[in-house]
């Protein structure tokens, strides 16, 4: 096992499982959007605002194919990462890929309660309300987080303690 790449949406804990997860497996871990950012020496609404969707997309494809042909990483992937048919085939290549679940409810609660996702994330969509460009996106991107996803963790109502010890125990029985 190589590469651990934690898919899902926005807020669903990629990040806030990411580092621990590494700690356990003695990995290094990244947050893939922060990659990006340094990368591109802006902030992912600056690129957004600056140049549009389409050029972030491609930056997110260019820095995920470096992540993913690395060795010993627990990657945090962009919530759209999946979006892209060569990123999903290098991940699941990579090693196994973990998709972190909440309904849309749960994960607009977790976006009101980060301080950081306002200014960070742009709004992706039209829709009148964060609840409701959830519940778009999520109907859009979840055929692929399952047709990618080697394992699924429902994360409502665990701890990060508690997801992280149930992606080592799962990780563990496939070896």
């Amino acid at each position: 096992m190589s590469v651990i790449t934690l898919i899902g949406y926005r807020g669903s804990g990629k990040s806030s499982v990411a580092a621990p997860l590494a700690e356990q497996l003695g990995f290094d871990w990244i947050d893939a959007d922060d990659e990006i950012e340094r990368f591109a020496g802006q902030s992912i609404t600056e690129i957004f605002a600056g140049a549009g969707e389409p050029h972030f997309r491609q930056l997110e494809r260019e820095v995920m194919q470096r992540l993913l042909a690395q060795d010993k990483l627990v990657i945090a992937a962009g919530g759209g990462a999946i979006l892209n048919a060569e990123t999903r085939q290098e991940m699941q290549q990579a090693g196994p890929v973990i998709w972190l679940k909440a309904d849309a409810a749960a994960l607009a609660k977790r976006i009101d309660a980060d301080a950081t996702t306002g200014s960070r994330r742009p709004a992706l969509t039209d829709c009148n309300s964060q609840l409701e460009e959830i519940r778009t996106l999520l109907k859009k991107r979840e055929p692929f987080y399952r047709e990618v996803a080697t394992l699924t963790i429902e994360t409502e109502g665990k701890t990060v303690s508690e997801i992280v010890a149930e992606i080592i125990a799962a990780l563990d029985s496939d070896a």
